[in-house]
């Protein structure tokens, strides 16, 4: 097979999650409220923690990058789903579509290493915690961060590269509401099979690797939790990655569901229907489990809102 794209495609379309009209103003209001909520609420997050100097430590210096990812991962995927839908139009660009992958492929890996970044904050923070400032230093959370940055940015580099290589035939129909890149490479006319191992490879590494990191922290936690003689400190210890433990659930839970419930169903619309869970509720949540279950945050806002 040839590496070139031979066929000169300039647009797919996007069939959406459903292809009824009746049914387009109602999608159009959900993914738009949700996406509102979601935007607003993430930058809530970062004004708090940027304004109110208690919040200056690492937990929330990585909290504030997760929903500053949160709002760019969302922003990927709904307002071209939104603007289709309002402008009546299946039709995202070659260009668009290559751009869309890679940044889709680029956030997901960022949400995936802080995730495991904050993970290793909180193992630090309760193993560790008369030498939690020295360690996590503000050069080691620069550098984490950064790290993360540099690994996503290769990586969906790879993702955007690979699937430049395929060629695809014209009037190309992707049966969902984004590019997801396993859609779209499995429409090429093209031998795919070193994409699908590339993506599984992928998969294996740059997911299995902050996963089992997650893992490992949090059965240090729990090990340092039992061992605390006081039902209160317990209590204390535990609480302070309670929130980050359901956004890594939630996470994790929700992208494993939907890539199991497509593999077993082999219905595209329905795993775009599924796929809503990680990309756009999932980030919404978030903020939800941030904000009430954190009472530094909710004393943050209450002041952010007061200066307001």
């Amino acid at each position: 097979m040839e590496a070139q794209n031979d066929t000169k495609i300039s647009e797919f379309l996007l069939l959406g999650i459903s292809e009824e009209p009746e049914l387009q103003p109602l999608i159009f209001g959900l993914f738009f409220s949700m996406y509102l909520v979601t935007v607003t609420g993430n930058l809530l997050i970062i004004l708090a923690t940027i304004s109110d100097p208690h919040l200056h430590t690492p937990m929330y210096f990585f909290l504030s990058n997760l929903s500053f990812v949160d709002i760019c991962f969302t922003s990927t995927t709904v307002p071209k789903m939104l603007v289709n839908i309002q402008m009546q139009s299946k039709v995202i660009t070659y260009a668009g579509c290559i751009i869309q992958i890679y940044f889709f492929a680029l956030f997901v890996g960022l949400d995936n290493f802080l995730l495991a970044v904050m993970a290793y904050d909180r193992f630090v923070a309760i193993c560790h915690p008369l030498h939690y400032m020295l360690i996590m230093s503000p050069r080691l959370c620069g550098f984490l961060v950064l790290e993360s940055w540099v690994m996503s940015a290769l990586h969906s580099l790879l993702h955007s590269l690979m699937v430049l290589r395929l060629s695809f035939g014209t009037g190309l129909e992707i049966p969902h509401f984004f590019c997801e890149p396993n859609q779209v490479v499995h429409r090429a006319c093209s031998d795919t099979f070193l994409n699908d191992l590339v993506i599984y490879v992928a998969a294996v590494l740059l997911a299995g690797g902050p996963l089992g990191g997650i893992l490992y922290s949090y059965s240090k936690i729990v090990s340092s939790i039992r061992a605390i003689s006081s039902a209160q400190g317990r209590y204390k210890a535990f609480s302070t990655c309670a929130s980050h433990l359901s956004v890594v659930s939630l996470f994790y839970c929700t992208l494993l569901g939907v890539y199991l419930s497509s593999s077993i169903t082999q219905n595209a619309h329905s795993s775009a229907t599924a796929s809503v869970m990680y990309t756009v509720v999932t980030p919404m949540l978030n903020t939800f489990i941030y904000s009430l279950r954190n009472k530094d945050i909710k004393r943050a806002l209450k002041i952010l809102f007061e200066k307001l």
